[in-house]
Parts: structure tokens; C-alpha cells; sequence
């Protein structure tokens, strides 16, 4: 499951990179040169250069940056506003069917990638599925959208050089001043990040995710398996589970070999 979601962080990190192609390959060899460099971490030179490219495309984006101003917006209760009509539309069109996907990548692949990345700090599937738990039940009453640990995000991280709990904590920091403050203006932020160089950091992220696949066993029978479950995987992360599963058994039970 890790490495499909990996291979569609790699397809989609891809598409977004054809956006603007010259760009992307100068930010691409650029983040591959400075992978390793400790004084200079990719995710900031990245930054930096998506910044400058997006300025010198669009110079009229220094006028809508200028012209951003704080202003305290704090969150406001809105259960108050929700119907039965709102309730039945996000639990049987939003909620049922994004339990595959949630089950796949924010709870199974990521204590997966945690307990590889991070062993001397393991979580458990439990543990995962009841913090988002918690964390959806509080959100909504605020008008907040649904929220997840995702595989993708923690891979993207510890590859561009995340390595403690601290790092979350800056990016929480961040999040809380662009949201109390700057909620009026995020869309121009957005503006600052070309999507060619979001795709690159999309693409290592998946590069990340899909190379902990070297780990799955010795056996032909774990590569096949390993193979169709990271397949289906790409199309939907419920399907490749249950693909997964059933390969798996169909393997054990000797049903048939390849």
C-alpha cells in the first residue's frame, strides 16, 4: 500500500511538474544536489527559488503582497448552521466512501512508515485512527474540514530533513498565524508557489514513501503480492488492501503459485 501511494505521489508529483517543465527540472536537480547538504536544506533552497520564479512570472504579485494585512479572525461555532440535509450528505457522499482511503494511507501506511522511520518511538493503528478520531469530532464544530495523518506528509518531511517533533510544531505555528491572521489572503500566499515546484516536492515525497517497498521479503510470493496490492493501490487504497489480503491468503492457502 506504501508503494502505490508512493508511485501516485511519483504520477500526479509528475503532472504538476509539466506545468512548467524548464522549471521543474532546475528545481528537481537542484533538490537531488542538495538532499545530503546540511547548511543548506533543499526544502528552503525549494522555497526560496519557487518564490523568485513566481515573482519574476508574475511581477504584479508583489502589489497583492504588499497590500496583505493581519487581522485576527478567530474560529466561530457552527454546528448551530448544520441541517440533517448537511448531516446525511457528508456522512453518506463525503464520509463512507473516504473510509478506504483514510483506512489505507492515514492509518495503516502511516504507523507503517512511522515505526520504519521513527522505531524507537512506535505507534500502533489504534492509537493513529483514535487521535483523528478525536481530532474530527472537535474540527467540524469550529467549520474546520476533515483532517488525517498522512504517510505522504510525514515521508515529504523526514526527507527534506525533519527528524524530531519539533518540526511539526514549527509547521503547526505556521499554519495557526496564516489561519487567525492571513485567512483573508491565502489564496495570494498560494500564488508564491509555482505548481511546478510543488510537484517537484510532491515527487520526492513519493519517491520516499515507495522506496520502503525494498523491505517486503526475500520470497517471489511477497514481491507478487507486494506488486498487485501497490497496483490497485494507485486506483484505490481500499481495493489494494483488500487485493493485498487476498493474495495473501490465496498464497498461505496454496490456492495457486507463481
Amino acid at each position: 500500500m506504501v508503494l502505490g501511494l508512493g508511485l501516485s505521489f511519483i504520477m500526479e508529483g509528475t503532472r504538476m511538474m509539466k506545468t512548467d517543465f524548464a522549471i521543474a527540472v532546475i528545481a528537481l536537480v537542484m533538490t537531488f544536489i542538495l538532499l545530503s547538504n546540511k547548511r543548506v536544506p533543499a526544502m528552503f533552497a525549494l522555497i526560496v527559488f519557487g518564490v523568485a520564479v513566481a515573482l519574476v512570472k508574475n511581477p504584479g504579485l508583489v502589489h497583492e503582497l504588499a497590500g496583505i494585512e493581519f487581522g485576527l479572525q478567530l474560529p466561530r461555532m457552527t454546528l448551530s448552521e448544520m441541517t440533517w440535509s448537511d448531516f446525511v450528505k457528508g456522512t453518506l457522499l463525503l464520509g463512507i466512501p473516504q473510509i478506504p482511503l483514510t483506512l489505507g494511507n492515514a492509518v495503516i501506511a502511516v504507523t507503517a512508515e512511522n515505526n520504519r522511520l521513527f522505531p524507537q518511538h512506535p505507534v500502533t493503528e489504534k492509537k493513529i485512527a483514535i487521535s483523528q478520531g478525536l481530532l474530527n469530532l472537535f474540527s467540524p464544530l469550529f467549520g474546520g474540514i476533515p483532517l488525517c495523518h498522512g504517510a505522504g506528509g510525514m515521508a515529504g518531511h523526514v526527507r527534506f530533513g525533519a527528524r524530531t517533533g519539533g518540526s511539526t510544531i514549527i509547521l503547526g505555528c505556521h499554519l495557526l498565524i496564516v489561519a487567525l491572521c492571513l485567512s483573508d489572503s491565502v489564496l495570494t500566499l498560494f500564488k508564491i508557489f509555482p505548481t511546478s515546484v510543488l510537484g517537484v516536492i510532491l515527487f520526492f515525497a513519493g519517491l520516499e514513501l515507495a522506496v520502503s517497498a525494498r523491505d517486503v521479503g526475500p520470497g517471489k510470493n511477497d514481491f507478487y503480492t507486494l506488486l498487485v496490492t501497490a497496483g490497485f493501490s494507485i486506483w484505490n487504497m481500499g481495493i489494494g488492501f483488500l487485493a493485498g489480503l487476498v493474495m495473501q491468503e490465496c498464497f498461505k492457502r496454496k490456492i495457486f503459485k507463481v
